[in-house]
């Protein structure tokens, strides 16, 4: 057993091509056709470490599974597996998840099961519990991985910033999201974050993005970490951790206006590849930079221009829907998207169809709004799509109604231009202290009236604990008040939890402008 576990671990740190080498200089040796005979022989007189470790470094030095040493070692550790104690029950759940199913494979793992089953609670070991935790994996029951989930607690005090990582690597191995292990390893690596490596801290954001585990102090630890060393990562590394960002909707608006200067300043490392993600990231969590707006749009668009003949049409319409949703439009990109769009090249993907009509109706709707040329118009046509609301409108039409007296001081679900909807337009004189009826408004000039554009939307459509709507709600706001409205934006999960009196007096702020009068003295017309 020493022997072969040796041999194991001085093949394990070689490289893929000297492996490939040596496993062969190892299975032609003469000696060791003689270490597994021996080994066959006395596979029922070894003790149980031995008998793991054997079984273990025989399966990862590459011994095909269907050979008579790898099966006679399976059936022994059924027999003894009883005998087994928790750093074997451990190294063979490590073992048998590298292993393709067959009948003594699945038979060792359903007694296995069992056997954890019974020593969890005694297990006082957090890195046996980790290594169970993801050798078991998503297919364990629920009831054992709350058994597992009880022990970790335990034993959570003890985490070191190493074991909080491998603990929530196995909580993403069994697909379980247990919020009081999750809180705890967050506070260890929080505790622990400095000289902590790329690959760990790409680790960690994956995993809250598989296990959806939102901790916007651990995001903001983290991106205040990457700030703080932004100069020991190279161009390719913050890329990684802005798309790691953008895929749990969190705005690190510092690191992003970091990496912005390093555009501006010189953006030849921008291969197409990071080019796409760059352009998906700022646009999605929709930033823009404070200083040198112009040239860092201008500089995407060159990058953006210099690929046009090696780009293919899905990522030339996302690229240049990416640019066109934060409002800047890449013209010599959009001449290429309009000539292919002329030609029908670009909706023949039946598969991204629907996204990609989407899209391409936004690209054309920003170039009419986003338009220099373009004025506000002295008219909106709008359409009233129905009467009745959804669900989750229904106590905010109620507030409206309390606050406003009347349901026909608003219009509900209306339809405007370009394929835009409002939950509700709310129309007021222009010092915004008078709410003009639906009837009457249409009687106004349009520059003595302000237009109010209500919308009630989810968490997920505003940056992780934010009020930064993202792309394409920011696209959105900004078209409406192209379009003459002013929009309020309303996080429709918190109105939801406001009793009935809040919800009326927030409705009451948002409408009435701060140097109104006193609701008192509020004229409803």
């Amino acid at each position: 057993t020493n022997c072969l576990t040796t041999v194991w671990r001085l093949f394990k740190n070689l490289s893929e091509d000297q492996q490939r080498y040596e496993k062969q200089l190892i299975f032609e040796h003469p000696a060791f056709a003689k270490l597994c005979q021996q080994l066959l022989r006395n596979s029922r007189r070894m003790t149980r470490g031995d008998l793991v470790f054997s079984l273990h470094a025989a399966v990862n030095l590459g011994i095909p599974q269907n050979t008579l040493l790898v099966q006679t070692l399976l059936r022994v550790c059924q027999e003894k597996l009883n005998q087994l104690d928790n750093r074997c029950i451990s190294v063979l759940a490590t073992t048998l998840a590298g292993m393709d199913q067959d009948k003594n494979v699945s038979a060792l793992q359903a007694g296995l099961q069992l056997l954890v089953e019974q020593r969890v609670p005694s297990i006082r070991d957090i890195f046996i519990l980790q290594n169970l935790m993801k050798y078991l994996g998503k297919d364990a029951p629920v009831f054992l991985k709350k058994k597992l989930e009880v022990a970790v607690l335990k034993e959570i005090d003890h985490l070191t910033f190493p074991n909080a990582l491998r603990v929530v690597l196995a909580l993403v191995a069994m697909n379980y999201c247990s919020i009081p292990i999750l809180n705890a390893c967050s506070k260890k690596i929080q505790e622990n974050i400095h000289g902590a490596p790329f690959r760990q801290l790409i680790l960690i954001l994956e995993a809250c993005h598989s296990l959806q585990y939102r901790n916007v102090k651990l995001f903001s630890v983290l991106a205040d970490y990457i700030n703080s060393t932004a100069c020991l990562w190279d161009e390719r590394q913050i890329i990684r951790f802005l798309s790691a960002f953008e895929t749990l909707g969190f705005h690190p608006g510092e690191l992003m206006g970091i990496f912005a200067e390093k555009v501006t300043e010189d953006a030849e490392f921008l291969n197409l590849k990071n080019l796409l993600i760059v352009l998906r990231v700022y646009s999605r969590l929709n930033y823009v930079p404070k200083d040198q707006k112009d040239l860092f749009f201008e500089t995407l668009d060159n990058c953006l221009s210099k690929y046009l003949t090696q780009i293919s049409d899905t990522e030339l319409l996302k690229a240049v829907y990416s640019l066109c949703m934060l409002g800047y439009l890449p013209h010599r990109a959009l001449e290429e998207l309009l000539q292919k769009d002329s030609k029908d090249e670009l909706l023949s993907d039946d598969l991204y169809k629907e996204q990609s009509e989407m899209m391409l109706h936004s690209v054309k709707a920003c170039m009419e709004l986003d338009s220099p040329s373009f004025t506000k118009p002295a008219f909106v046509l709008t359409e009233n799509l129905s009467s009745s609301v959804s669900l989750s409108l229904r106590k905010a039409r109620e507030a409206l109604i309390e606050l406003l007296g009347d349901e026909n001081m608003f219009r509900q679900n209306v339809q405007l231009p370009y394929k835009y909807y409002i939950d509700f337009e709310i129309t007021m004189d222009s010092d915004r202290k008078k709410v003009l009826p639906v009837a009457a408004a249409d009687d106004h000039a349009d520059s003595s009236i302000q237009r109010l554009a209500f919308l009630f939307v989810p968490r997920s459509a505003f940056c992780m604990g934010t009020m930064h709507p993202q792309g394409k709600l920011a696209m959105k706001k900004r078209h409406l008040n192209k379009l003459g409205y002013d929009v309020i934006l309303v996080q429709n999960k918190k109105f939801q939890e406001m009793t009935n009196e809040d919800a009326v007096q927030f409705l009451r702020g948002k409408i009435y402008s701060e140097n109104a009068f006193s609701f008192s003295e509020v004229t409803v017309q």
